[in-house]
């Protein structure tokens, strides 16, 4: 414990443990919400108790994120059937919500027909290609949907920031962004940008719970553990990249992130409100009787090639 937490107030400390439980209480929600859908039928507004309001908004949000995601398995049925193109990038700060998000997204859905690219470092060949290149290998055809776990606006962001591209080319970025978005969009693709808005003690805060969590010490890479110490260098750029490409043709939009289900639940509704999706009606689906034949033995599985069932 350094000099700065040993002046904290009791009251403090204790606003920190709880901030630290409802922390750790949602990583497990991650783990908890697949194994959740087989309940979520039993589960009600009455299922918590009047006393417990933690309770009643874990309840609340599990309700409304299955409800959600039925209508993302809508949607993803209705792009299939139309040969709806459709590309999400998802942008913000480190520990701003991003991935849990996408994970929210692409939980129930066909990963054949809903993607997430989430590309490296370009690599030394990539550095020479035309910059949007290596993204256009990843665009949807018809009937998919490709979400994009940061993007091609890393020029405007890390980039800058860390001094990775030149002035010029990050004005060149600026001067054909816009156009390469047009183009996409007249192209028929439906493009749609998300920034995750973080405060900057909440990002601390998640930060800080990711250095005591050995099972999340891989999100902090060197270049995150920087980018915290450049925070307000990041809001410059992020203040330019948004009044600089925020165009008709795929606008900005800003999902508050502090608060991390609401931040979910937010950005997945607004998503599901910019397609026209409908119902795709289905025939009944009969399960064929299996077929048998007389002479039909199962041979069984030689013994060591069985998975120990310690559980």
């Amino acid at each position: 414990m350094d000099h700065t937490e040993k002046k904290l107030s009791e009251e403090e400390r204790d606003r920190l443990l709880a901030k630290a439980h409802e922390e750790m209480v949602d990583s497990f929600d991650e783990e908890l919400e697949l194994e959740m859908e087989d309940l979520r039928a039993g589960i009600g507004p009455g299922d918590a108790a009047d006393d417990d309001p933690e309770g009643i908004e874990r309840n609340f949000y599990f309700r409304e994120l299955f409800r959600l995601q039925g209508e993302l398995v809508k949607m993803q049925e209705w792009v299939v059937k139309t040969g709806y193109k459709l590309v999400v990038l998802f942008e913000g700060r480190d520990a701003a919500g991003k991935g849990g998000t996408i994970k929210r997204v692409t939980q129930r859905l066909n990963p054949r027909i809903c993607r997430v690219t989430a590309l490296p470092a370009p690599n030394s060949r990539e550095k020479t290609q035309w910059y949007f290149q290596r993204y256009v290998a990843h665009l949807p055809a018809a009937g998919e949907i490709v979400l994009f776990d940061r993007s091609w606006y890393n020029r405007a962001g890390v980039e800058r920031v860390m001094g990775f591209c030149t002035d010029a080319e990050y004005e060149e970025f600026f001067r054909d962004v816009p156009e390469f978005e047009k183009m996409l969009t007249r192209s028929g693709i439906k493009l749609v940008k998300y920034w995750f808005s973080i405060s900057d003690a909440e990002q601390e805060f998640r930060f800080r719970c990711r250095v005591h969590d050995p099972l999340k010490h891989w999100k902090l890479s060197p270049m995150d553990l920087e980018s915290r110490r450049m925070w307000e260098d990041y809001t410059k750029v992020k203040e330019v990249m948004l009044e600089r490409t925020h165009i008709p043709e795929a606008q900005w939009w800003v999902v508050p992130g502090d608060k991390k289900k609401q931040a979910r639940l937010n950005c997945i509704r607004h998503l599901l409100s910019l397609i026209p999706y409908e119902q795709v009606p289905h025939d009944p689906i009969e399960l064929p009787e299996r077929i048998h034949h007389e002479d039909y033995v199962r041979q069984p599985v030689p013994e060591e090639m069985i998975v120990p069932e310690i559980y």
